[in-house]
């Protein structure tokens, strides 16, 4: 997180200087630091809440990730309005808001310990895990943490972090596996990349000024901010599961009502803006459940010598994902106009109940538990598996 800190630092001095130099080779290259920063720093601090919090509040810490991304994402747009960074003189000054961070990270992180999981399972250093779990715990000897932390180690052995081909031709992890295809491409073709192209003309079409929508898409970035912060207050008492199908299902009901909503726009003045506010509701849902709570789901799901290859096997989906939809999406929506968003409502609606039946509640147990019940996952069909299939989903 440091080397990734100073790199972001480096690649935001480039970008600051492309501007008096006229260069846009600088551009690129500071574009290039910065997207490979976002990449490396996203899967990282995640790793690394969830390898440093208790189990009891580990839903709770790590979509504070999906929150400071969205907190992030509404910095943005408040930093980009015409009143503050938004002109063209100031463009380079905008894109290069995120140093601070990077430097108050630079600044911090090194009175913080390495994650406790990570000097325990893989470094094998007991006492120095012991002393990272007080300083960021608090006094006690946590025992049984530590316990737990020695019974995975017992399961990995001496074998080395995994790769991403070794995640990928595990059997054992094929229920995951098809877990994180399913919910990350499930969140990527669930249409908010196409609502967030297509809400300016919803709102346009609803008769708000052509300058104030940036005012009403600051209002939808802040709806997003709350909503996430509530699924963290909720995660630990609702658990993982409800937030997910609940989620899902919301967005698929709601993507078939914005269908039927631009179908019938001309016959009544009325119904733009029932559109807009089916928006809200959409970033709602998807705030609620899919957003956050998919990287806590990375994060449980596997045991210590996986995890960092399921980080990069999402990484790569999210952003190979985002790229197809980015690219198709113009071609669909001029193919099909508003019944392409009957696709996105089916994808939903396939995630919430692949979540609903298979996938199991991962709250307050630890990866080996988990581990164990996705083994214990059985296709349904012959009597001998039914029940199997009964008990995984009760």
């Amino acid at each position: 997180m440091l080397l990734n800190s100073a790199i972001s630092v480096v690649a935001t001095v480039i970008m600051y200087i492309s501007k008096p130099t006229y260069s846009f080779e600088l551009i690129l290259v500071a574009r290039f630091l910065i997207g490979f920063g976002a990449g490396l720093g996203g899967n990282v601090h995640a790793i690394y809440l969830g390898e440093s919090s208790p189990k009891k509040i580990r839903g709770m810490v790590t979509v504070t990730a999906a929150n400071f991304l969205s907190l992030g994402k509404l910095a943005g747009q408040f930093a980009g309005l015409r009143e503050i960074l938004g002109r063209e003189e100031w463009w380079n000054i905008l894109l290069c808001l995120s140093t601070f961070f990077c430097v108050v990270q630079l600044v911090v992180l090194p009175f913080f310990p390495e994650a406790p999981r990570y000097i325990l399972i893989e470094k094998g250093n007991t006492e120095q895990c012991k002393k990272a779990l007080q300083w960021l715990w608090g006094p006690g000897d946590y025992k049984l943490e530590i316990e737990e932390m020695l019974e995975e180690q017992a399961v990995i052995g001496e074998e080395p972090s995994k790769g991403l081909m070794d995640l990928l031709r595990d059997k054992h992890l094929r229920w995951q596996v098809l877990s994180l295809l399913v919910i990350y491409g499930a969140i990527h073709f669930s249409g908010v990349s196409a609502i967030t192209v297509y809400s300016f003309k919803i709102f346009l079409e609803a008769g708000i000024p052509e300058d104030m929508i940036r005012y009403v898409t600051l209002g939808i970035g802040v709806s997003e901010v709350l909503v996430s912060m509530t699924s963290g207050l909720l995660i630990e008492s609702v658990g993982r599961r409800v937030l997910m199908w609940g989620g899902f299902g919301g967005m698929s009901a709601i993507m078939a009502l914005i269908t039927v909503s631009l179908y019938l726009q001309d016959y009544s003045s009325v119904i733009p803006y029932i559109t807009v506010i089916l928006i809200f509701l959409f970033i709602i849902f998807y705030a609620a459940g899919p957003a956050g709570v998919g990287i806590s789901l990375t994060n449980e799901i596997f045991i210590q010598s996986y995890r960092p290859a399921a980080f990069m096997f999402t990484g790569i989906l999210s952003w190979l994902e985002f790229g197809m939809l980015g690219f198709i999406f113009p071609f669909l929506i001029d193919a099909l106009k508003s019944l392409s968003f009957v696709l996105f409502s089916c994808v939903c609606l396939i995630a919430a109940l692949y979540i609903f039946f298979i996938l199991p509640e991962t709250k307050g147990k630890t990866p080996l538990e988990i581990s164990l019940e996705y083994k214990n996952i059985r296709a349904c069909g012959s009597p001998k598996d039914d029940a199997m299939c009964l008990e995984t989903r009760l």
